[in-house]
């Protein structure tokens, strides 16, 4: 019989239902991985209570964009746009970015992740076997797959082998378990892979139901070199490919024509909006409240270590928020709807929002807990404000993924910290040569 978890006496409970409901003084009861009942603090009963008076709780913060193990390449291609930085970190992932090194990098990486609240990654990134356990192992609902380039790349697949290993993906996932995630297909971009190919890809992911996550239109450097090659915009690309049959998540989405958000908009297509690698490689600035008037979904990413130097979501909430400020105006910034697009909007994104986003009567229990006992916590006249502007990782006391408590006061509770950073600065060792 599964044991049933309250947590008990919370000063705020943030729901980011479609409400933005905030509730004072709660409980949340947990069975069987699920949110099982919410009410008024000491109302529920359980096996275990967890006391949480001066915390607030809300849905664990997902990254819509990333490339986990790139932890490992934190701070190697600097003060460069993104093509200098693909010049520097392909040549370091060329020397070490090995099945054994992805999966170590991937753990480095969801151990942040989830150490400052985020508790769901969209990752794409090398041997998706390998990083998929990695992420596992620490606790991470962590949606990958297969990544497909027209040359045989840093993995040295050919293209039929990319094929063959994407038929298999759902019993690789299936094998190695985690918490419940879609499958997703990973074509790298438009300027990796030719149209064919992503006719390829869709008809693959036609075959096994699976999503596809790519980058889309991230500088104008690659919108012209598309649109030279194929006298198409990359969105223009999918759409002639095929692609937009299948749900799509653009990763970065930049420089999108207004045709480009009609077709995105009438296939349904996300966009993860990584506004802090946007700035530092100088890709450009999304126009957020143009996305929104377009009504798509667009929920926020960090984008790799390497390029944004961190996984931090509360800083990507914030730099969403002054960005919006800045192309639109600061009255078009809402807190609850930047909160919620690292949250619920998300989640809708990803295609999970059935699973996470919200805490909501069952919906998995993917929550975070944060201390409200710190100065720059004090006083809370708008609690979404507080969230984006004000509170960070370090605020994350406790996280639950899947009702499982993968972090208890500010430890992970599945692994070893000290013993992944230990094996991550000797594995970074090897790039020294390289410098």
């Amino acid at each position: 019989m599964s044991k049933r978890v309250v947590l008990d006496r919370i000063d705020l409970v943030v729901t980011v239902d479609t409400e933005h409901s905030v509730i004072e003084g709660a409980a949340i009861a947990i069975e069987e991985g699920k949110i099982a009942e919410i009410g008024p603090s000491g109302s529920l009963t359980g096996d275990e209570r967890i006391d949480l008076s001066g915390h607030l709780v809300a849905p664990g913060l997902i990254n819509s964009h990333t490339h986990l193990a790139m932890t490992l390449l934190r701070g190697w291609a600097e003060g460069v746009d993104l093509q200098g930085f693909l010049e520097r970190v392909w040549a370091a992932e060329g020397a070490i970015m090995d099945p054994q090194t992805c999966e170590l990098g991937t753990e480095l990486g969801a151990l942040e992740a989830l150490l400052g609240g985020t508790t769901t990654t969209l990752d794409m990134y090398l041997h998706p076997e390998s990083t998929h356990r990695g992420a596992v192992r620490v606790g991470l609902r962590h949606l990958c797959g297969p990544i497909f380039f027209d040359f045989p790349g840093l993995d040295a697949m050919q293209w039929h082998e990319r094929i063959e290993f994407a038929r298999n993906w759902p019993e690789k996932v299936a094998d190695i378990g985690g918490p419940e995630v879609p499958l997703y297909l990973m074509p790298h971009s438009t300027y990796t892979d030719s149209p064919e190919h992503l006719g390829e890809v869709t008809q693959i992911a036609e075959e096994i139901n699976a999503s596809i996550h790519l980058h889309v239109s991230e500088t104008l450097a690659e919108n012209e070199d598309v649109t030279t090659r194929y006298q198409k915009s990359p969105v223009e690309v999918l759409e002639s490919s095929g692609m937009l049959s299948r749900h799509v998540v653009y990763g970065h989405g930049v420089h999108l024509s207004d045709h480009d958000l009609e077709l995105t908009k009438g296939a349904g297509a996300a966009i993860a909006h990584c506004p802090g690698s946007n700035m530092k490689l100088r890709s450009g600035l999304i126009d957020l409240s143009r996305l929104q008037d377009a009504g798509i979904t667009v929920g926020l990413g960090t984008d790799g270590c390497s390029s944004s130097n961190d996984l931090d979501m509360w800083q990507a909430m914030r730099m969403a928020a002054h960005v919006q400020a800045i192309t639109s105006s600061p009255a078009r910034v809402s807190a609850a709807k930047i909160f919620a697009a690292a949250t619920r909007e998300a989640a809708k994104a990803l295609m999970i929002d059935h699973l996470v986003g919200s805490i909501e009567v069952g919906k998995r229990a993917d929550l975070i807990a944060l201390d409200l006992n710190k100065p720059h916590l004090t006083p809370i006249h708008d609690v979404h404000a507080l969230l984006v502007f004000a509170a960070g990782r370090g605020d994350v006391t406790d996280v639950w993924v899947d009702g499982e408590r993968v972090v208890e006061d500010s430890r992970a509770t599945r692994v070893d910290a000290g013993e992944i950073i230990t094996r991550a600065r000797q594995r970074a060792q090897s790039l020294k040569a390289l410098r």
